[in-house]
């Protein structure tokens, strides 16, 4: 099972998280799953990363000092319902949430693993000093422990 997207695609995941350092950002990924389990992406939607310390509270998480968009991401379930309606019309899914992590590893937290749903693939962008770096995408297993699934990034503009 495979996260496949073109250079132009990634390319945005990338200026997204360049652009909004040191706050992370966030967006879906809209495509299909093949029978195999691979996933090709057809679009990028950027998403503004919608924390705020209400989000904290919910996880009972209040007065922590990382509670803010440098250190978490929410996307608003509104803008995904929207983005769910707009690929069904397509006959796509949404395959995937994409997040940076600004000044840290392409890794998921343990609130990343929290709020993470079955089914999606996770990417996340490290981005570096303002720059992106190092891109991992990951899938919960039946335990809800993230693992590794790999990325194929094709140079063609069509997936």
């Amino acid at each position: 099972m495979t996260l496949i997207l073109n250079g132009f695609q990634y390319q945005r995941i990338r200026q997204q998280g360049e652009q909004v350092y040191p706050e992370e950002c966030c967006g879906v990924l809209l495509g299909v799953i093949d029978p195999s389990g691979d996933r090709t992406v057809y679009e990028v939607r950027p998403l503004h990363n919608q924390w705020t310390p209400d989000q904290g509270e919910l996880m009972g998480r209040t007065g922590a000092p990382d509670l803010d968009r440098r250190r978490r991401y929410w996307v608003d379930p509104k803008d995904l319902l929207t983005a769910q309606g707009q690929a069904r019309d397509r006959g796509w899914v949404i395959v995937g949430i994409y997040h940076s992590h600004p000044d840290h590893p392409a890794v998921p937290s343990e609130c990343d693993r929290t709020l993470a749903w079955n089914g999606y693939s996770y990417p996340i962008l490290s981005v570096r000093q303002g720059r992106g770096d190092d891109f991992q995408s990951w899938r919960l297993d039946e335990n809800q422990q993230f693992q590794p699934e790999p990325i194929e990034i094709r140079s063609d503009p069509s997936p």
